[in-house]
């Protein structure tokens, strides 16, 4: 016996659940989250079985759970086409007039074509010399939380949850951003300067797939948390170990390698869908 969480926010009437029901035998309601929006549905099926059955279907994000209490306690998410619109490095790669020549190799990084930190190394080759200060431009300019992500974050922050953001992008974008949506800390790499100018290269560790993995295994040991109570959410094949380790990984758009292997897919409503997934109601989320 599993639970799944239909998602269809402004669409789900009853002849659409009638017909998600109608999808898998042994199927009923369970409960409304929100009526017209959310409900949880109790199905006899495995949970991969679930996924099969309703992925794609309707424009409906469906969410398959075990049964049990799936409140969590600590959320761990990446931050460029997750929980903003944009890859920093592409946009900033712009003002240096090379956006296509580093939105290419992004975009193959992001399939898991080529190993992340060498990828990374290569992109930010291209902006040695760039203007430090254009850093601060790009993020007045082009850089958008996507839709959801403070209320996620800060709903979950208000219910006692932990909230990391973890990124294979730069301290000089995740910082801000992470305080403009709510998390309680981040991780991320950082970008060489001198005299005003990027330098061309990194400093300290590279946060590349494992590091994200690690920081959600440290922090699920340091707060004493089960696997069930751990969220991870990301897009690209970069954030895989991390979503895989997670109680419910989740995939946001995200890349074919990624989708495959996430507990979740959020292909059609903003990030705060995640809360009716945790069984939240609209009522109870804290405005971003």
């Amino acid at each position: 016996m599993a639970i799944a969480t239909l998602i269809a926010a402004g669409r789900l009437d009853e002849r659409l659940l009638a017909a998600a029901l109608a999808r898998l035998p042994g199927t009923r309601l369970l409960q409304w989250i929100d009526r017209g929006a959310a409900a949880d549905i109790e199905c006899e099926a495995e949970l991969a079985a679930i996924r099969s059955a309703y992925e794609g279907w309707e424009a409906v994000d469906v969410v398959a759970h075990p049964p049990g209490p799936r409140g969590k306690r600590l959320l761990v998410a990446d931050m460029d086409s997750t929980m903003i619109g944009q890859e920093c490095i592409d946009e900033l790669a712009d003002y240096a007039g090379l956006k296509p020549e580093v939105a290419a190799i992004t975009e193959r990084a992001m399939h898991g074509e080529l190993d992340f930190a060498s990828a990374l190394e290569e992109r930010v080759a291209l902006l040695n010399g760039l203007d430090q200060a254009v850093i601060k431009q790009c993020l007045a300019e082009r850089i958008r939380p996507n839709p959801g992500a403070a209320t996620l974050v800060r709903t979950m922050r208000a219910r006692g949850a932990e909230t990391i953001l973890v990124s294979g992008g730069f301290t000089a974008f995740v910082a801000p951003i992470a305080g403009q949506i709510g998390f309680d800390r981040f991780e991320a790499n950082i970008l060489g300067a001198r005299g005003g100018k990027l330098t061309g290269a990194t400093e300290g560790r590279v946060v590349d797939s494992r590091v994200k993995h690690d920081v959600l295994v440290e922090a699920r040991a340091r707060l004493g948390l089960a696997h069930e109570d751990t969220l991870a959410i990301g897009d690209g094949a970069n954030d895989i170990p991390m979503v895989r380790e997670a109680g419910l990984g989740v995939a946001y758009r995200a890349k074919p390698a990624l989708a495959l292997v996430a507990d979740a897919r959020l292909d059609h409503h903003g990030l705060d869908a995640l809360l009716w997934a945790q069984a939240i109601p609209r009522a109870e989320w804290v405005a971003g």
